[in-house]
């Protein structure tokens, strides 16, 4: 049992680790609710309460973070579908089957894990040119759908090698093909697994900075990260509203995690992490 002075302590840690964490986020937060500092007038634009969140709207017109973030969404959205049930078949076919070539070809996904973006960046580039396909939405998302599909089997199949074999072999005994005990079966128990695994590729494929900007050259698909870079190095040279720009890309993604964030968490503790 863990004692008074042992649990004060480890709040004590963990708060400062938050406060820690934190003090960057409130960081710009605050300088987004701040006087633009671009604009020498404390006044400028809609002031609640002290707080100037005119800047959220002058930064969205002037960034032209609408447009920015529809095409992050429209690629986050396409690469986390086609990503998850890719991994959850793959993930199937390596936690429970047996075949000829299963372990070389694991560790040929293993290598989509261990090489980072930036190695294949240029060779891709040339391979995606070859097949016409650049600045077009699926030179974006396709290399990150493939990225993302390494992983995902990676996470899949440690959920399913540790998945129940007596429902499994229930199931065919009930006369159940394949198909059916993968996704009638075996997904549904998986489904932290299955939501860790679409919030870690959201957040993945929504920051993603190098594939767009070698990809895209049309400012219709530029993604939100790429947006915003765009809109420090030729719309401002004040802070306050970089950091509203800022605000403004990140929010996506912590309401994306806020609201799945039980299934999260939980998935990390109970799901694919049990091998």
């Amino acid at each position: 049992m863990i004692s008074r002075g042992e649990r004060l302590a480890n709040y004590v840690i963990l708060s400062v680790f938050a406060a820690f964490a934190l003090f960057p986020v409130l960081t710009i937060l605050s300088a987004a609710l701040g006087p633009d500092d671009a604009a020498g007038s404390a006044g400028q634009g809609l002031s609640i309460a002290g707080l100037h969140v005119g800047n959220f709207a002058e930064a969205w017109e002037v960034g032209r973070f609408g447009t920015y973030l529809r095409t992050s969404l429209a690629v986050s959205s396409f690469v986390v579908v086609v990503s998850v049930v890719l991994s959850i078949m793959s993930g199937y076919a390596f936690g429970t089957m047996r075949f000829r070539g299963q372990g070389v070809l694991f560790y040929l996904f293993l290598l989509g894990i261990m090489m980072p973006s930036e190695a294949i960046a240029v060779p891709l580039y040339f391979d995606l040119r070859s097949l016409g396909l650049i600045d077009t939405f699926w030179a974006v998302a396709l290399p990150q759908v493939a990225l993302s599909v390494a992983f995902g089997t990676f996470w899949m199949r440690a959920y399913f090698r540790t998945s129940s074999r007596a429902i499994v072999e229930a199931a065919r005994i009930d006369g159940a093909s394949t198909w059916r005990i993968l996704w009638q079966v075996l997904v549904p128990p998986a489904r932290p697994a299955v939501v860790t695994l679409t919030v870690l590729v959201f957040m993945w494929t929504w920051n993603e900075f190098l594939i767009p900007l070698i990809m895209v050259t049309s400012e219709s698909l530029r993604t939100a990260p790429l947006g915003l870079a765009f809109f420090q190095g030729q719309y401002t040279s004040g802070f306050t509203l970089l950091a509203a720009g800022s605000v403004i890309v990140a929010t996506p993604v912590v309401i994306f995690y806020l609201f799945l964030q039980r299934h999260f968490i939980r998935g990390l503790l109970q799901g694919a992490v049990r091998e």
